[in-house]
C-alpha cells in the first residue's frame, strides 16, 4: 500500500467517513491489499489508516493471519520505521493505523528528481538497514521492501508496510496478482515461491532498492511479472550506471546466494553510522 506524501485525493462516494476511532480526511493511496487514508486521532495526530479489500475481509483464514501479523508488527520499534499504533482484525473491514510520515516515497522522489548522489544512497542504506534490524528483531521478514515502501524524510528514511505481505499468502494473491513492481525487487528464493524467505531476502530487496535510488532502474528490465521472474531466476542483475562507490555495497546485497549477502549490521558498518546526507 503506497502511503507516500503526494497530491491528496479527496474521499470518494465509496470511501468510509471513519475507520475505527479515526475520522478520514483524504485518500493517500492504494495497493493489492487495500486502500490507505489520512486520518486524525481524537488528540489531533495525523495517522495513515490502511484497510483491506473486501475479498480479503471475507476470508476467515486471512483475518487470522492478519491478526497474528499485526500483533508481531506492533512489537517493531526503532527510529526508521512507521510504528503501528492501532488495529482491528475483527472489524467488518480489517484495518490498522500507523504514524503518518509526511515525506515522499523513494519511488516518487527518484521519478521526479532523478537518481540520488552516492552520499545520499549510503545515508539511505544505513537507515533502511537499521529499520531491517528492528523488523527482524521482532521475528518478522518484510517480504515487500521496494522504493514505494521507503519514505524519505529529512531526518532519515522510514520503512513501511513490513510483515503484512505474509498475511495475504494463501488468500488467492498469487505471484501473477502481486503488487505491480514487487517482483522487480524480490529475492530469487522468494520468486521461486518457496518457503525459504529469510531476513537475507530483505537484504536482496534492499540492494535492488538502492540500485533504483542510484540509477533510476531496478535489477531487471522485464515489463511483466513473468518476464521479471524469468530474468530474476536466470540472469545476472543489470547494474549499469551504478557508481563505483556503491558497487561493493549493492553488489553484495544482490548476491544470488542468501548466505553471501551482508547482514543489516554489516551494511551499517560498511556505510558508517552517520546518517547525515
Amino acid at each position: 500500500m503506497d502511503a507516500s506524501t503526494g497530491p491528496l485525493d479527496p474521499l470518494g462516494a465509496g470511501d468510509p467517513g471513519t475507520v475505527g476511532p479515526y475520522p478520514l480526511l483524504a485518500r493517500l493511496g492504494a495497493g493489492s491489499m487495500g486502500r490507505v487514508y489520512l486520518g486524525r486521532s481524537a488528540a489531533g495526530r495525523l495517522v495513515a489508516v490502511k484497510t483491506v479489500h473486501a475479498g480479503l475481509a471475507d476470508d476467515p483464514d486471512f483475518r487470522e493471519r492478519f491478526a497474528r501479523e499485526v500483533g508481531a508488527v506492533r512489537r517493531v520499534g526503532g527510529v526508521y520505521t512507521a510504528p503501528v499504533i492501532a488495529a482491528d482484525a475483527d472489524a467488518p473491514v480489517p484495518w490498522f493505523a500507523t504514524a503518518y510520515v509526511p515525506a515522499p516515497s523513494l519511488e516518487r522522489l527518484v521519478r521526479a528528481a532523478g537518481p540520488l548522489p552516492v552520499g545520499a544512497v549510503r545515508w539511505l542504506a544505513a537507515g533502511c538497514a537499521e529499520a531491517l534490524e528492528s523488523i527482524h528483531a521482532a521475528g518478522l521478514v518484510h517480504r515487500d521492501l521496494k522504493p514505494s515502501n521507503v519514505l524519505v524524510a529529512a531526518d532519515g528514511p522510514r520503512v513501511i508496510d513490513f510483515g503484512l505481505a505474509r498475511a495475504a499468502e494463501g488468500a488467492g494473491m498469487t505471484l501473477s496478482r502481486a503488487t505491480v513492481g514487487t517482483p522487480a525487487f524480490m529475492a530469487p528464493e522468494q520468486a521461486r515461491g518457496t518457503r525459504d524467505v529469510t531476513p537475507a531476502s530483505d537484504v536482496y530487496s534492499l540492494g535492488a532498492t538502492l540500485l533504483f535510488a542510484a540509477t533510476g532502474h531496478g535489477p531487471y528490465p522485464g515489463r511483466t511479472v513473468l518476464e521479471l521472474v524469468a530474468q530474476l531466476l536466470g540472469e545476472d542483475p543489470d547494474t549499469s550506471g551504478l557508481p563505483a562507490g556503491l558497487a561493493e555495497l549493492v553488489g553484495g546485497c544482490l548476491a544470488r546466494a542468501p548466505r553471501a549477502r551482508p547482514t543489516p549490521a554489516e551494511i551499517i558498518a560498511m556505510v558508517g553510522p552517520d546518517l547525515r546526507p
